[in-house]
């Protein structure tokens, strides 16, 4: 695999499929026609079938399609998103003949999808899984939701992701997760075709912890035609990830339109004010081809919903911010090695009796002097962002059905987020440059871009598609209003504290036939996929990381004179910590650059076997270069019982490859202890260490290997009343060696463990290790209505997921037996079993007269938990449900004309929140709402308006 030539490969194929689709085909009739929507116009990338069959065609930049038949019968079908399917009888018997379609607007289960099924021609309700299909023309229009992530939050009940608070990187991307399962457990696909993810490794305390998801929000909405969603475990079709199911995102392909839309909003506490511009314009490439592009920035501002601190914040404790009063020509404790004036001298040993000795009367009047006390406590709520990007899609047709595509796009963010407040009288606060204390920030540059091109066609009787895609993924940290307060009045109060980076290069050879003469029709797919990924640790600059107070020697006098520990008084530097406040900067010990490659085979075959039951199988090897293969297979099937119901249901295994970032993400720092034998300083590591690393090794810490899954899902589809479409679905999921972040091991959890931490010469140490078996099992309901009253149009549903997941086994290697609650603690439970809404149930209606569409829409929440404490020992337990909510959205938009068009709207239109934090999670008073756990966030109402122009 290594000596594997992609280049030479390319090169190869392109010669053979561009030949063979130059091939022109003899002696057929043709089925040819226009697709159009009420208003006439063309509807571009409809899909047009001959039902039973393959053969089918997608309507070009005028709405024209083209099929080539022999003489006979034929049923036509013509499908879109976001409108009702139509079917036509034709009779060929001589000539060609010209069938048109007008397609009337409405949600439709008989749209034909891209994932689920690799029968190009099955619809979603025809699927043996159950696929979600969401048009994103009038969401993009009409709803409160600007992000692809909070869109389906709000609309796809299995779906959850929610933006998280006092958590570093993980406030800049949000955790996304299908039916209760890991961030890492859905797979992406941008047209068919597999997206990179994140280079973020979520290792903060929030739902995620230890994951790796896909950042869904670098999309631009405005650039999307719809978004499908395979709720079932799919590994054995697409490969890693999709354990859970995968979300495929399916671009514009629109030309000869404009699109612009301007959105401002702002939460109802006066904060979180947001700005969107969106324009995507398509265009012609001659008369073959088309050019779709999206632009848009996106302003989101910051929220807080903090409440003021209770504590001290000048009053010291004990002996005072320093050890020991101080006398002329001692070193000073805030200057690296310049001696004190008499007069300093004085200075600070009064100060440090004033904030000694302050009564709480005299402190509050302090507190009052300098703004009160709530210019004393911290930002709680979502982080600023500031969105660009551009996305583009294209395609251009070649002879014999043969097609040439690309698309790709970039897109830049810049957060702003804060951590905890430092207190003027903490240590790790420099009051000679931040006298009332300060709120250090963290500023993350984000980059995401990716690019994909590809041909497909016929080759003989065989749909043939070759593709290559290239994403990748930078995250990097600035932090200022900071300071390293082991360098004292001379350090700086902004750093780059460094990060990292993913790229990913995946080629695809896709074959799929047709064979409409055995048994009632079989689909045979099979194809092969080649991916190298690479993730990189980038270091910060010096002083984000060093700590200057715990060396040996650390500076050097006026004179030349080395200027160490042993000449200062005790403590004074020793005592404060280095690094860039709230988030030191990466180490160049924490540098690498660590890449793999695997190669994937998959066989795919439908068997149809009567014109009412099919079954479809799957196989897929997998061999990676860091952990070895992996074989994983899957069988569903679909029963047609009458006309208008079926049952249906798989059973399938999966599996998850260990993400590099799991396998080599590494941020450690360096702490110097005092030897009691020797008495030197002696450097110690403590922080998160790689699967690799000689401490992970010590520790007995196995290497990471893919977690395997073992899925089973039964369900029915309905149509009755000739208006209602009915899915209800149930699943069970079992995944073995799910990988963990443990918590922070140290000598005081027991002597072996010290021991350990001696010979690697390490303080406290963090692993990601496959730790923990799970079983997940819920169940999935649709009901679907479309009604025509008068001249109106009313389309309702209601939608709901129940899940619950259950830990069963905790895989604690030999030399951590001592600590289980540091390997897998209540906490970390929590996190995987109820810290995510083990419910969720959508009620929408969509409204249309004449000028006027609106949205109403009610989600209801399910209940969370927060658990802490230690296992086997119920007295240190504190637990909190959090009730279940309804969050209100609606929405109101009037055509002026068909071109323009004002929405005003809100989403949690009734000013809802979560329930208050009990009082041992407060922080006094720092978090009234959770920071751990969350149904919906905690930012309340939130009020917009839209302004929509097409042309």
């Amino acid at each position: 695999m290594g000596n594997f030539n992609i280049k030479l490969f390319w090169q190869i194929m392109m010669t053979v499929l561009l030949f063979s689709f130059s091939i022109p085909s003899y002696g057929q009739r043709i089925i040819q026609g226009k697709v159009t929507d009420e208003q006439g116009e063309a509807l571009i990338g409809a899909t047009v079938v001959i039902e039973g069959s393959t053969n089918g065609s997608i309507t070009d930049l005028n709405g024209m399609y083209s099929l080539s038949v022999e003489d006979g019968s034929y049923t036509v079908r013509a499908s879109y998103v976001g409108f009702k399917t139509q079917t036509k009888d034709v009779v060929i018997k001589s000539g060609n003949q010209t069938v048109n379609f007008t397609l009337l607007f409405g949600t439709d289960l008989s749209e034909i999808v891209v994932i689920g099924s690799r029968n190009q021609n099955r619809t979603a309700i025809e699927t043996a899984v159950p696929v979600d299909i969401i048009s994103m023309t009038n969401i993009v229009d009409n709803a409160p939701q600007i992000e692809v992530a909070d869109i389906l939050n709000y609309l796809a009940p299995s779906f959850s992701a929610n933006k998280q608070t006092i958590s570093d990187g993980t406030d800049h991307v949000d955790p996304a997760s299908l039916r209760g399962l890991g961030v890492d457990h859905v797979l992406v696909l941008i047209n068919g075709k597999r997206r990179h993810t994140s280079s973020l490794v979520n290792v903060n305390g929030t739902v995620g912890r230890g994951s790796v998801g896909t950042d869904l929000n670098a999309i631009p909405a405005a650039a999307i035609d719809r978004i499908e969603i395979l709720r079932d475990g799919a590994a054995a079709q697409y490969g890693s990830d999709a354990i859970a199911g995968v979300i495929n995102i399916v671009l514009k392909s629109d030309a000869d339109k404009v699109y612009f839309s301007s959105t401002v909003g702002e939460q109802a506490e006066g904060d979180g004010d947001r700005t969107q511009f969106n324009v995507n314009y398509g265009f012609k490439v001659g008369e073959k081809g088309f050019l779709n592009m999206t632009g848009q920035y996106q302003y989101r501002g910051r929220t807080d919903r903090a409440g003021e601190w209770t504590g001290s914040v000048f009053k010291t404790n004990g002996s005072g911010i320093f050890a020991e009063d101080f006398a002329e020509d001692d070193f000073s404790p805030f200057d690296v090695g310049r001696r004190l004036t008499a007069t300093e001298a004085a200075a600070i040993n009064s100060a440090n009796s004033v904030t000694n000795n302050l009564t709480e009367s005299e402190e509050e009047a302090l507190i009052n002097q300098n703004g009160g006390r709530r210019a004393f406590t911290m930002k709680v709520g979502q982080s600023q962002a500031i969105n660009t990007g551009l996305m583009l899609n294209s395609a251009y047709d070649l002879a014999n059905e043969g097609q040439l595509y690309l698309f790709g796009g970039i897109n830049f963010r810049r957060g702003l987020a804060t951590g905890f407040y430092r207190l003027p009288n903490q240590s790790r606060t420099l009051t000679t440059v931040y006298p009332n204390g300060f709120l250090p920030e963290i500023n993350t540059r984000i980059f995401d871009g990716s690019i994909a091109g590809g041909i497909r066609g016929k080759v003989g009787e065989w749909d043939v598609d070759f593709s290559n895609t290239f994403g990748k993924n930078s995250f990097n940290y600035v932090i200022t209003n900071t300071h390293n307060a082991s360098r004292g009045t001379s350090s700086p109060t902004s750093f780059d504290a460094g990060g990292f980076a993913l790229s990913q290069n995946t080629t695809n050879l896709d074959f799929t036939r047709y064979f409409d003469d055995a048994l009632n029709g079989v689909n045979i797919a099979f194809g092969a996929v080649y991916r190298i990924e690479n993730y990189t640790v980038i270091a910060g600059e010096e002083g984000s990381y060093r700590n200057y107070g715990n060396v040996n020697t650390i500076d050097t006098l006026a004179d030349g004179t080395a200027f160490s520990n042993e000449f200062n008084q005790t403590n004074i530097f020793y005592g404060r910590p280095g690094g860039s406040q709230v988030f030191p900067g990466f180490q160049p010990d924490n540098e690498l650059s660590r890449s793999r490659g695997n190669l994937g085979l998959y066989w795919d075959t439908e068997f149809q076997f009567t014109n009412k039951f099919f079954v479809d199988v799957a196989a897929r090897f997998e061999d990676y270069t860091d952990f070895g293969s992996t074989f994983n297979w899957k069988v569903a099937s679909r029963y047609e019982l009458t006309g208008s119901l079926a049952i249906r249901g798989a059973v399938s295994t999966g599996f998850r490859a260990p993400s590099l970032q799991q396998r080599y993400f590494n941020s450690t720092s360096t702490l110097f202890q005092i030897d009691p034998e020797t008495g030197e300083n002696v450097p110690n590591e403590v922080g998160t260490f790689s699967n690799d690393s000689k401490v992970a090794n010590l520790f007995g810490i196995p290497s990471l290997t893919d977690e395997e899954s073992f899925n089973v899902s039964a369900g029915l589809t309905a149509t009755f009343l000739d208006a209602f479409n009915l899915t209800i679905d149930g699943y069970f999921i079992k995944i073995d060696d799910r990988v963990v972040l443990t918590n922070s091991f140290s000598a005081a959890n027991s002597s072996e463990i010290a021991a350990i931490l001696e010979r690697a010469n390490a303080g406290r140490a963090t692993f990601f290790v496959n730790g923990i078996d799970t079983e997940t099992s819920g169940v999935d309901i649709i009901l679907s209505h479309e009604t025509t009253i008068g001249s109106s149009k009313l389309n309702s549903s209601i939608a709901a997921n129940f899940t619950q997941t259950e830990v069963t086994n905790v895989n604690i290697p030999a030399n951590l037996s001592g600590a289980p609650d540091r390997f897998f603690n209540r906490e970390e439970r929590n996190r995987f079993e109820d810290a995510l809404p083990q419910s969720k149930i959508n009620l929408t209606f969509d409204y249309k007269l004449n000028k006027f569409i609106s949205t109403l829409r009610f989600v209801r929440f399910g209940e969370v938990y927060a658990r802490t404490g230690i296992d086997s020992d119920e007295s240190t337990w504190i637990d909190q449900k959090f009730e279940p909510k309804i969050i209100t959205d609606l929405n109101v938009g009037y055509n002026f004309t068909n071109d323009l068009k004002l929405t005003l709207g809100a989403n949690n239109l009734f000013d809802v929140y979560p329930d208050e934090n009990r009082e041992e999670f407060r922080s006094s008073e720092r978090f009234i709402y959770s920071r751990r756990v969350s149904q919906f966030g905690f930012n309340g109402a939130y009020y917009f308006g839209r302004l929509t122009l097409k042309f």
